[in-house]
């Protein structure tokens, strides 16, 4: 019997993140597959998961200053994934967020499209991108609208050059639907669950654990939590919002910014938390689940990855959602969730957790690429999931 000879294709290797995760389990998978990325500067200490494996990279690895600045060449990419030969190949997997699905492939080959999200900035967010980016006007501000429209065009064309979409979460099935009119399959991305252990510990304070970046809203939370300084809060993490952050705090004894903590530490943190407090509008947002497998409860913003992941039902809730990114609706999230804190066990959050591990992302991507590529050979060669 034939074995596919199979293909991964990743935009770009930087740091090991939420979608190098995603790769991580599909080597798991497939670790005969050949890799491919647009730019390889993985940090050797980063390489683990590679296992060694040789990445075939494209010739924006070698332009000028691309270690640095290869996000500047993001209008030559499109270009650069189309130039590698997959012929030999029977699968081809690619991880999206940008570029990867536009690879070429042929009528007998298999391509499924992991979507961690359709591009953001040149869609929906373009408005929110350049104001966050100052470039509402002026020279540079045409140069990157004109950009957004040439790549939003191409990204509507190569959406056709794949056989099977699967989202990594419902809103990114409804946001493919939107930008690309095509039907997406839900698999949730793989969270390490399993180093974020239940704990009986007692819990005190709340918690936020983000990046301090515009879109996080973490200023919102802090802003919150001095206006009920009879709840205290811990600030976890760091970036370029931290200096308005502690601003912020300065004047509330209640709040503690703790920076970024190394791993065992902020695990232990998220342990003791009587709730995790989220603000920002994610595609899914591992920091929840990893919140949920600790056993702590998420107070969250209502849109995006949140709606799968908080279980606000009588059923077992794991936690409160809030409506509006303001000061205000945290405050009033805060107050539901201490009227139901005795409904949401620690036990039903941890379990809640075990839908988003790393086996039940790779059992499932399993079952979806064997259905659709028994498909594809078979008479009806139906490819619709």
């Amino acid at each position: 019997m034939h074995t596919p000879r199979v293909a991964i294709v990743h935009e770009w290797l930087e740091h090991f993140a939420g979608s190098e995760r995603v790769v991580e389990q599909l080597l798991l998978l497939y670790p005969q597959a050949e890799l491919f990325a647009v730019m390889d500067f993985l940090p050797k200490e980063e390489r683990k998961f590679l296992n060694g494996k040789k990445v075939n990279t494209s010739f924006v690895q070698k332009l000028p200053f691309s270690r640095k600045f290869f996000r500047h060449y993001l209008g030559l990419m499109p270009l650069a994934v189309e130039q590698w030969d997959f012929t030999g190949f029977d699968i081809i997997i690619s991880s999206h967020h940008a570029v990867a699905k536009g690879v070429i492939t042929g009528p007998d080959q298999l391509h499924v499209c992991y979507v961690h999200s359709p591009m953001r900035y040149a869609w929906d967010m373009q408005t929110t991108y350049l104001r966050q980016s100052g470039l509402q006007s002026g020279l540079k501000s045409l140069y990157l609208r004109w950009l957004l429209h040439r790549l939003r065009n191409v990204d509507v064309r190569t959406a056709s050059g794949v056989d099977v979409f699967i989202a990594n979460s419902n809103y990114i099935a409804r946001r493919i639907r939107k930008v690309w009119r095509r039907h997406a399959t839900t698999i949730y991305p793989p969270v390490d669950v399993e180093n974020f252990a239940l704990s009986t510990n007692p819990r005190k304070d709340y918690i936020v654990v983000s990046r301090m970046v515009p879109y996080k809203r973490v200023d919102l939370i802090v802003s919150a939590f001095c206006r009920i300084p009879d709840r205290n809060l811990i600030v976890v993490g760091a970036g370029t919002e931290y200096d308005k952050i502690a601003a912020l705090a300065a004047s509330a004894p209640n709040i503690k910014l703790a920076g970024r903590l190394p791993q065992e530490e902020m695990v232990r943190a998220i342990q003791g938390a009587r709730a995790f407090v989220f603000a920002a509008e994610e595609d899914f947002g591992i920091a929840m689940v990893e919140a949920q497998a600790c056993g702590t409860p998420v107070i969250a913003y209502g849109r995006g990855g949140a709606l799968d992941i908080v279980n606000t039902s009588k059923d077992k809730p794991t936690g409160v959602l809030f409506d509006e990114q303001t000061p205000e609706a945290i405050i009033e999230a805060i107050h539901e969730f201490e009227r139901q804190e005795s409904l949401i066990t620690t036990h039903s959050c941890c379990e809640n957790a075990l839908k988003f591990s790393a086996t039940a992302f790779r059992t499932h991507i399993k079952a979806i690429v064997e259905k659709s590529y028994d498909q594809l050979f078979s008479d009806n060669a139906t490819l619709e999931i």
